[in-house]
């Protein structure tokens, strides 16, 4: 059975890895990982904004940029993990129950 974590995926310029093709697993990892440090990034960028630049106009409008960067790192922690438990975990999927 073919199963979409069983293809291999080779994107057009990158560099094969000691002869290992990218899976969609490891294709969907680096995208999670991707995303949770663009939403990080953009976490530090509206703090230092905030705090060095637009303050000197407007400290209400530091505050709701602060405010916004404190809500980024749950959603990029969210992100960062979505999928990250795979239904294919051998140890999730050994039919036994613990307890």
């Amino acid at each position: 059975m073919d199963t979409n974590r069983e293809r291999s995926l080779h994107l057009p310029g990158e560099p094969q890895l000691a002869g290992r093709r990218r899976t969609v697993e490891d294709v969907q990892r680096a995208s999670r990982r991707r995303a949770y440090f663009l939403l990080m990034g953009t976490c530090l960028v509206l703090i230092l904004l905030a705090w060095n630049v637009v303050r000197l106009w407007s400290t209400t409008a530091a505050v709701v940029m602060s405010v916004v960067a404190a809500l980024i790192p749950p959603v990029a922690v969210f992100v960062g993990n979505l999928g990250a438990l795979d239904d294919n975990d051998p140890s999730r999927n050994d039919g036994s129950r613990r307890g």
